[in-house]
């Protein structure tokens, strides 16, 4: 691997495989970001809740965290930047998200940029749609369900719960939330998390808060 000198800033778009109408962000992320940190970067933009493994694929080698008894990678993440696979415009790779469900993640290089002076990465400057909820069965299922939730559906059952008044339905309710909001992507509420975990400039190295080991 030929690493980039000086840091850039790759504009990526990434969309998750398998699922239609697209769901898909678009990202502005610094070279020098490391393969583990890229992943907490993605977890924040699809709003995903960090509980299941993970793996890349680049130049057909994986790379992801290690976990004791099972998964095993031979590279470090938190040692490996981005700017180590000298990634040329249009090259793609793929993310995996939760082996059970199978969620692929398709990554392409849009433009490779200068760093702005005084503009904060990561950045998320597009998207469209809500992530599909975690465990929900993969793909084809979450196809499924979302067209039992039609509209009508959605307003039928929101009917019932509220004309149920002794029954305590808000776990239900919550869940009709999402499918109600499915074509909602809140990109500056994402961009606060991200900032919230975060900070680098065209000026500055990068600092990070750091939570938990991801489980």
């Amino acid at each position: 691997m030929s690493e980039i000198l000086q840091p850039v800033v790759y504009q990526f778009r990434v969309v998750i495989g398998s699922v239609s109408p697209l769901v898909w962000r678009r990202l502005l992320v610094c070279s020098d970001t490391a393969i583990a940190d890229f992943y907490h970067i993605l977890q924040i933009t699809f709003g995903w809740t960090d509980c299941h493994l993970h793996q890349f694929l680049i130049h057909a080698k994986r790379y992801g965290q290690s976990r004791s008894g099972g998964i095993a990678f031979a590279d470090n993440p938190r040692e490996i930047k981005l700017s180590a696979f000298g990634l040329r415009l249009s090259e793609k790779f793929l993310y995996e998200y939760d082996f059970h469900d199978h969620w692929q993640h398709l990554i392409r290089i849009e433009a490779i940029l200068e760093p702005q002076p005084n503009k904060s990465y990561p950045l998320c400057i597009g998207g469209k749609r809500a992530a599909p909820p975690e465990d929900c069965g993969g793909a084809r299922r979450f196809m499924e369900l979302r067209r039992q939730h039609s509209p009508f559906y959605l307003l039928q059952r929101a009917a019932e719960i509220l004309e149920d008044a002794e029954a305590d339905r808000i776990a239900e309710l919550r869940e009709l939330s999402y499918w109600f909001l499915i074509e909602r992507f809140d990109r500056h509420s994402v961009n606060r998390r991200l900032k919230q975990r975060f900070t680098v400039t065209g000026k500055t190295e990068l600092t990070i808060e750091r939570g938990d080991e991801p489980r």
